[in-house]
């Protein structure tokens, strides 16, 4: 999802810089300079985020069993 953003974005940017400044755009730059590192490093953040949130709802799940385990 962050790669199509991503592109769309940089598309847009470079049609509109093209018209601006008079010159065709080369939107092999909105694909390699632009939409690949900025999903790549989407990615990365995105995988440590969810990680960490797994980790929070497994300790929290753990802590209420023993919870549950020490009230029976």
């Amino acid at each position: 999802m962050s790669f199509a953003v991503c592109l769309f974005g940089a598309i847009l940017v470079s049609v509109i810089a093209g018209r601006i400044h008079g010159y065709t755009p080369d939107l092999r730059i909105a694909y390699r300079h632009i939409a690949l590192p900025t999903a790549i490093a989407m990615g990365c953040i995105l995988l440590i985020v969810f990680t960490v949130l797994e980790i929070r709802h497994f300790r929290r799940t753990k802590a209420l069993q023993g919870i549950l385990r020490a009230s029976r």
